[in-house]
């Protein structure tokens, strides 16, 4: 993971996507600091979290300030990851008054969103806190910001799913329903489905999404490495972990309409893995703000 955490914070990675970010804003050609402020007034400010939370995208913001004004003097007070409490200072920065508020907007977009992130998820590992189960995310992200997303997630004590759809294989009920065109049943396009992904994949992650137990039986049969109980009760995931017994080298994960209010009920039935969207498409941003100091 510390090879990933360096990958986030590369320049070559990030920079076009503040860049784009600050295209977005104009944010070189803000009329209000040039009509209103002198070119040489300089601030000194700080960046101040409004509400408790998990820190995800500090260098993220750094990095913004940097990319408008190299000259800018930063200091980031917090690492990534870390637990913040309301009125906790993030960074500091010291300037060039029209650069600072250039950077301004797009650098706490960064910081509230991923912070969020980081929270919600941290919310959630908390919740099924005592149980075998471990909290993961989905590809359900915002356009260019998936490796950032999940960079919060892990932040936030969660784990990652694949990130492409190039990582592994991950068999669902459309490529089953598509098989099945051909005439086949649907334990036996399952099964079918596993043999072609074995032989054009070997040796890759191999996991296929179960919406029945009848498909977590078949699936069974031919030992993936995983199986996605799709919207399954509570009810219907006991009796999966059951048909396993003891063959637990197949993991069992839970996915579809997780929430925080059921998600323990579904880790306490003893189930490896909870994958949940709502870690990244529905996370509030963390209330993040900028105060002048000078």
């Amino acid at each position: 993971m510390a090879a990933f955490t360096s990958r986030m914070q590369s320049r070559s990675v990030l920079k076009p996507l503040i860049r784009l970010a600050l295209r977005e804003d104009a944010a070189f050609r803000d009329l209000t600091s040039r009509a209103i402020l002198p070119a040489r007034t300089r601030i000194r400010a700080r960046i101040v979290a409004k509400a408790p939370g998990v820190l995800a995208g500090g260098f993220l913001a750094v990095m913004t300030f940097l990319v408008v004004d190299r000259s800018l003097r930063l200091t980031l007070k917090r690492r990534e990851g870390a637990r913040l409490l309301r009125g906790r200072t993030i960074l500091t920065v010291e300037g060039r008054a029209r650069s600072i508020l250039a950077a301004e907007r797009t650098a706490l977009n960064f910081l509230g969103h991923l912070s969020g992130i980081a929270t919600h998820t941290r919310t959630y590992v908390r919740r099924i806190r005592g149980t075998r189960a471990k909290i993961f995310d989905t590809r359900k992200t915002l356009p260019g910001l998936r490796r950032l997303e999940k960079f919060a997630v892990y932040l936030g004590g969660g784990h990652n799913h694949r990130g492409t759809l190039a990582e592994a294989v991950l068999i669902k009920t459309t490529h089953l329903r598509t098989l099945r065109r051909t005439g086949l049943s649907r334990a036996a396009a399952i099964h079918e489905a596993i043999r072609r992904a074995r032989r054009h994949a070997p040796g890759r992650w191999l996991e296929v999404e179960a919406a029945s137990l009848a498909d977590v039986r078949a699936a069974l049969a031919v030992r993936p490495d995983a199986i996605l109980l799709d919207n399954l009760t509570v009810r219907a995931v006991r009796e999966a972990i059951r048909l396993r017994g003891r063959r637990s080298r197949i993991l069992l994960e839970v996915s579809g309409g997780i929430t925080l209010t059921n998600v323990r009920a579904y880790a306490k039935t003893g189930v490896d893995r909870i994958s949940v969207g709502r870690l990244t498409h529905s996370a509030p941003a963390l209330d993040i703000s900028l105060e002048s100091v000078v």
